[in-house]
């Protein structure tokens, strides 16, 4: 053989192993904390207990929707184990929890925890821990920050979005407006606030002209109520938490103060907040929406509105279909689980986020038509689009368009 013939084959031979090698490395299964061959152990903080309790379905419907994934086989193989602790809403006792879950239950990562306020008081925490805290349940607009809390992402479109797109109704149908706000004094509150500040513009100083706070441990809000219809406002935006927000629907009719009421999309739900407070009480209420509502006859027919009813009626059935936060469980349910099935067999903390980091038009089957969730390494917003919503009967009703959320309303 000639010597340059020689070396060409000992080359070919040569690539031929590394190539395979590679490959092999390649195929090799990577863990972190909480990922094995048979199981993927998830964290999640919920408020079982205390002033936002009504929250806690959406844990419920999580775990439903998890027990359902490991009936058909899990995810590659891999059964889910979810741990969901209760911080009754409480920043110390999250606090406790997310300890709890990373250190001692040895989680992969804590997903979906509730609040502004508790995940507020985790978050240097989880990224000093490298630990992702992902599809958080709250819609502050800090949680989109990857270049200085890469470990934190948010789901549902961001607060100030969806008061801007409030702000952007009334200054086109009601620019003479006399705006009343009430807002829970936290930073899920303020968040929202500064939303429809932002969206108002330079008209936000002459058309809110009252602005009312309330804590948690009060026991009613009825007396902010009564001070913010003495002031003669004709539109009231309502930034409260369900229990809150059905005291306010009740407290308005009771008193007969007819407001062009905003109620925001956390507490927009039909079985938690609407039907408590009286459907007759909710009349012409707007809110937004990025789900379906299962109250809305145009899905009557839709394939993957009836996938989720089965999944209530044979997984779920102790379970609310009017409550929206059995919608809300089980999308951002279904959004991890894609995570995780595009992780393959690579699960380390850092290519989940990766990965969560890398969704390209990805739909869940509760999310409206045209809405898609995309991210990106400089994009931690997944769902960034609402519509339109007004209460009338015993059911949300949409009007106008999708509106993106990134063109701030």
């Amino acid at each position: 053989m000639p010597v340059a013939t020689s070396r060409v084959a000992i080359a070919s031979a040569a690539f031929v192993v590394l190539a395979a090698s590679s490959s092999g490395a390649l195929a090799q299964k990577k863990y972190d904390t909480g990922a094995t061959d048979t199981e993927i152990k998830i964290g999640n903080i919920m408020p079982y207990s205390g002033p936002a309790s009504a929250y806690g379905i959406i844990g419920r419907t999580e775990a439903a929707y998890f027990k359902k994934i490991n009936a058909e086989g899990g995810i590659n193989g891999r059964k889910i184990n979810f741990i969901s602790y209760d911080d009754a809403y409480s920043p110390p006792k999250a606090v406790e929890q997310a300890r709890k879950l990373v250190e001692s239950d040895e989680v992969l990562l804590i997903f979906n925890s509730l609040g502004t306020p508790s995940n507020s008081a985790i978050h240097k925490y989880m990224n000093s821990k490298k630990v992702p805290q992902l599809f958080v349940a709250t819609g502050a607009t800090k949680w989109n920050d990857p270049n200085n809390f890469p470990w934190t992402m948010g789901w549902q479109p961001n607060y100030q979005s969806e008061t801007q797109i409030y702000a952007k109704y009334l200054l086109k149908n009601k620019p003479d407006a006399k705006i009343a706000v009430l807002y829970q004094n936290d930073d899920y509150g303020k968040d929202y606030l500064k939303g429809l500040k932002d969206g108002l513009g330079a008209k936000a100083a002459t058309m809110i002209i009252a602005e009312e706070s309330y804590e948690t441990t009060e026991p009613t809000i009825d007396s902010h109520i009564v001070k913010l219809k003495s002031t003669g406002a004709d539109v009231f935006v309502n930034i409260t938490t369900p229990k809150f927000a059905a005291q306010a629907i009740k407290k308005i009719a009771e008193i007969e103060w007819k407001p062009l009421h905003f109620l925001n999309n956390v507490s927009n739900s039909i079985g938690s907040v609407i039907k408590p407070a009286g459907y007759q009480n909710a009349q012409e209420i707007i809110s937004a929406a990025y789900l379906k509502d299962v109250t809305d006859p145009q899905w009557a027919n839709d394939a993957a509105m009836k996938t989720f009813l089965d999944f209530m009626t044979k997984d779920f059935p102790d379970g609310d279909k009017l409550d929206s936060g059995t919608l809300v469980g089980y999308g951002v349910a279904q959004t991890l689980v894609q995570v995780l099935k595009q992780c393959g067999d690579y699960l380390t903390r850092e290519n989940v986020m990766k990965q969560a980091a890398s969704l390209k038009d990805f739909r869940t089957e509760v999310l409206l038509p045209g809405i898609k969730i995309n991210t990106s390494p400089t994009d931690f917003a997944p769902v960034s689009q609402l519509q339109l919503e007004r209460f009338k009967g015993e059911k949300w009703e949409l009007f106008g368009d999708v509106i993106s959320a990134d063109a701030g309303g």
